[in-house]
């Protein structure tokens, strides 16, 4: 297991590669599920990166112990699961569970409330299956404020779910009328 100090850097290096700009660190990234090869990723990161020399293992706990579950691995590739600012990688839609959740900070109730979740620089809203995910996001802004989305009446009013894995889930826009405050935390 590796220092919590260089996990946490290792991972905000990851996350800029895999989900923002993989091209400044020479990867290309594939369009159908964002991913490549582990040992490239390995390889640009001691190059390109500013956390020393790294190490496949390192990487793998990084993947092992993110409590986000932001990256996955899959044989000998690796990808982020979600969180991409570049709009190469898609996902296919997927029925949402019933009931979804977004957490953020109650100072952008007033806002939400009007105009609906938006990705706010991102390709995609995030939103989680559980509490505890999305709680996690929104603790990060503020003071917490969790949403329940109706998945199902959106869905059937034609917003589009995508399944990012591990109950993270992804909408281009989620409109006021699909989202409650979730008074019960």
């Amino acid at each position: 297991m590796i220092h919590a100090k260089r996990e946490k850097q290792l991972s905000k290096q990851m996350s800029f590669v895999l989900r923002h700009r993989p091209e400044a660190y020479g990867i290309v990234l594939d369009p159908e599920d964002g991913s490549c090869l582990l040992q490239e990723l390995v390889q640009a990161l001691s190059v390109h990166g500013d956390v020393g020399e790294v190490t496949e293992h390192e990487v793998r706990d990084v993947v092992a112990h993110s409590d986000k579950q932001r990256f996955e691995i899959n044989g000998e590739r690796i990808r982020a699961r979600y969180g991409h600012s570049s709009p190469e990688v898609q996902y296919a839609a997927a029925t949402p569970p019933a009931v979804l959740y977004h957490g953020t900070a109650e100072a952008f109730w007033d806002i939400i409330h009007v105009e609906g979740l938006k990705p706010m620089g991102r390709q995609y809203v995030h939103l989680s299956a559980s509490t505890e995910f999305a709680a996690l996001a929104g603790r990060r802004k503020g003071k917490l404020l969790m949403l329940r989305i109706d998945a199902v009446a959106a869905a059937q009013d034609d917003v589009l779910f995508y399944d990012a894995g591990h109950d993270v889930w992804l909408a281009h826009h989620i409109p006021a009328a699909y989202i409650q405050r979730e008074e019960s935390l």
